[in-house]
């Protein structure tokens, strides 16, 4: 058998705006699955800062991409939340996109949905009304929740571990909004499990 192939779908917190390549979730994620004896190939990801429901599955049309994918993972909403665009349309959005992960993975077992981390508690955040940001995440990471269920993929919670991390030295990058590489270690400590047990036999 040949290597486990991986597909990152996402935003900011996928691509790593602001790490090296090497400190990327996906990145970082892969090495720990080889590290264990898990062949997986370089995640191919398809994620740009700034990405909301819709633009991502936009450009999953102009990817080309067909079902065979040994891992699928998904993690998307934080722009729909900063943008202020309404719960009931991300959640229709998001279900569409699971579905399309599940049909890239051929097994809804092989799709983590990571949820949403609350950049309420970053240094950019500043002057902001800090308690209706984290209101507004756990609302999306609800729903993501609820449809990562009723689709019988796995769930990965990060939000804690971001509110953790929030401004602490050496967790964001220079922006003082994204997570740096040591934060997504973290949360790659966090997924590693549930990414084992999608590729595992």
């Amino acid at each position: 058998m040949g290597a486990t192939t991986f597909l990152a779908l996402g935003d900011s917190y996928t691509i790593g705006e602001g790490v090296a390549e090497e400190g990327r979730w996906p990145v970082q994620l892969a090495a720990r699955l080889r590290e264990r004896g898990i062949a997986v190939d370089a995640p191919r990801i398809v994620a740009t800062t700034g990405w909301t429901t819709d633009e991502l599955s936009s450009a999953m049309d102009a990817g080309a991409l067909s079902p065979g994918y040994g891992l699928v993972t998904l993690l998307i909403g934080v722009n729909n939340q900063y943008r202020g665009r309404p719960a009931t349309e991300y959640r229709e959005q998001f279900r569409e996109l699971l579905l399309r992960a599940v049909e890239l993975a051929s097994d809804p077992r092989r799709v983590v949905v990571i949820s949403i981390p609350d950049w309420g508690v970053t240094t950019f955040a500043e002057g902001r009304d800090r308690e209706a940001i984290g209101r507004d995440i756990d609302t999306f990471n609800a729903i993501a929740h609820d449809e990562t269920l009723r689709m019988r993929t796995r769930w990965v919670d990060v939000t804690a571990t971001s509110r953790d991390a929030g401004a602490k030295p050496g967790m964001l990058v220079n922006d003082g909004l994204h997570p740096s590489a040591a934060q997504y270690v973290m949360w790659t400590r966090s997924i590693l499990p549930e990414a084992k047990a999608a590729v595992g036999p």
